[in-house]
């Protein structure tokens, strides 16, 4: 499925293969890429002494690529950064190594101090480019491709300091704006877009229990909330000029706000009282336009947070899904057990074995809730709480009637072996032996279970929690009626034993002849 190849420096073009996809050929002895969003990507692989890469790799020099076969795409191209090497008590010995995507690049350069003002923002991701280009070789020079990202004047306010290209990237633009930084190799050069939005809705693939999903864990937090915002803008120059206060003030919402500097979400603080913060748009150079938003912000926000972690196998190696996991797609996330019946997450991380490629690895981006949607799951969990106990007893009840079902079972049985005493059967005895002791069993093992309390998927009860949810998955197609059941061994008993004294007869009679 994948191929590696090497490459000595820039200007070797051919490269050396030191991977291939094809059983019983050249393989590394372990590879594993890792392809996040909005950070680079990274490669580690190892090779033994065998391998015709041994000797022949050098830190920042060699340059590698990971070609997946089947779709003739690129999933990693980088260089290598860091080499290990080790020798085992057996004689064994292996050499490591750390690569990093062609994105890293930008850690290559720093900018230089400047203070920017009435840019869009894609005037401002083009001075930061610029900056970068000038100090770089030619192969690691990017241009500006697609900016889809604005702020609220599309007019950015900022001050340049001495970080390295891909932090001023990440601090100035992203962690302020949001968006996402986008790698495009083309012919004529690789491009670095800054969209709104990156991936594609996947629906006709989803992350489901029972079909693809391996494991999975998520956690809401409520924690980042904001009830009480306090709008911040443009730092106010101090009239002191010996003032040495590293703080500076800003421009509030005040003078539109009736003296008041901060806004009040009524709704919120029913919900979750009063947590103060502030936020700061250094853009923002009017009242009324740092009120418009702070209220623009209580609009958007969002009460809770939902951080997901799920490990899936990429099905589509066998045929039985469409479309493969790729970073940045959105795919529904159905897990009926966790309350997560149809959620739209979106592929943030994914980690690739090439010499296991049927296995994904991969990691979901926070989903945001409302305030609504918050109440209204938290109370459907207590209402499926309600319910699996309610299951759980029912099932208990069941159980009950079954040990006494057994007993009536058991008394038939005696009754059996009562008849049978008195005639000189040995191997009907053995039979009934046999029945017996089957009978004796069952009812061991049912009075074995543990008498414990109501189970839930999420505390060990009358089964364990883990059998717990898989019992809740379980539906019952045929039911079977113990009294049916005991009326079909009494009539066995009946057919069976009724007549005595004629089958002793029989067995005389078959002594005499």
């Amino acid at each position: 499925m994948y191929q590696v190849k090497i490459f000595d420096g820039i200007e070797d073009k051919q490269g050396l293969v030191i991977h291939t996809p094809y059983i019983n050929e050249l393989k590394l002895s372990s590879g594993v890429v890792n392809q996040v969003l909005n950070a680079i990507d990274d490669f580690k692989f190892a090779i033994n002494l065998r391998n015709p890469a041994w000797g022949k790799i050098r830190p920042y020099q060699t340059l590698i690529h990971v070609l997946d076969i089947k779709k003739n795409k690129k999933i990693f191209n980088g260089r290598v950064l860091r080499p290990a090497g080790s020798m085992s008590d057996g004689g064994y010995f292996a050499k490591s190594f750390e690569c990093e995507s062609i994105l890293a690049y930008l850690r290559d350069s720093t900018q230089r101090h400047a203070e920017i003002h009435n840019t869009t923002v894609r005037e401002f991701f083009e001075i930061i480019i610029a900056n970068h280009n000038k100090q770089v070789e030619p192969h690691k020079r990017f241009k500006v491709g697609d900016v889809t990202v604005t702020n609220t004047t599309d007019n950015v306010y900022r001050y340049l300091g001495y970080e390295d290209t891909f932090a001023t990237i990440k601090d100035k633009l992203i962690d302020r704006l949001g968006g996402y930084l986008v790698l495009r190799e083309e012919s004529d050069g690789n491009y670095l877009d800054y969209l709104e939005e990156v991936g594609e809705d996947i629906n006709s693939t989803p992350i489901r229990l029972a079909h693809n999903m391996k494991s999975m864990s998520y956690e809401i937090n409520p924690t980042e909330i904001i009830t009480r915002l306090v709008p911040l803008g443009m730092s106010i120059e101090s009239e002191d000029e010996g003032s040495t206060d590293a703080s500076q003030a800003r421009l509030t919402i005040a003078d539109v706000n009736n003296g008041i500097d901060y806004i009040d979400d009524l709704e919120l603080q029913k919900e979750f009282g009063i947590i103060e913060r502030s936020i700061t748009w250094d853009d923002v150079t009017t009242p009324q336009r740092l009120m418009t938003n702070g209220l623009n912000f209580f609009r958007d926000q969002k009460a809770a947070i939902t951080s997901y972690s799920v490990s899936a196998a990429n099905l589509e190696l066998l045929g039985l899904d469409i479309n493969s996991f790729e970073v940045g797609n959105h795919h529904p996330l159905i897990n009926p057990v966790l309350q997560v019946f149809d959620e739209k997450i979106q592929v943030i991380e994914k980690q690739t074995d090439i010499n296991n490629p049927q296995k994904s690895s991969l990691k979901i981006g926070d989903k945001h809730r409302t305030l609504t949607q918050y109440q209204r799951e938290a109370n459907r969990a207590k209402n499926d709480v309600v319910e699996l106990k309610n299951i759980v007893n029912s099932q208990s009840k069941r159980i009950a009637n079954i040990q006494t079902e057994l007993t009536n079972v058991d008394n038939a049985i005696n009754d059996i072996n009562e008849a049978i005493e008195s005639a000189d059967l040995p191997a009907l005895e053995d039979a009934i032996a046999n029945l017996n002791q089957a009978v004796r069993s069952l009812t061991d093992a049912v009075n074995a279970i543990p008498d414990y309390g109501v189970a839930t998927p999420y505390q060990d009860g009358l089964m364990s929690a883990l059998d717990k949810t898989k019992l809740d998955l379980i539906s019952i197609v045929n039911s079977i009626n113990i009294d049916d059941l005991k009326n079909k061994l009494d009539l066995i008993t009946v057919t069976n034993v009724i007549d005595l004294d004629d089958l002793e007869q029989r067995v005389i009679t078959l002594e005499n002849t």
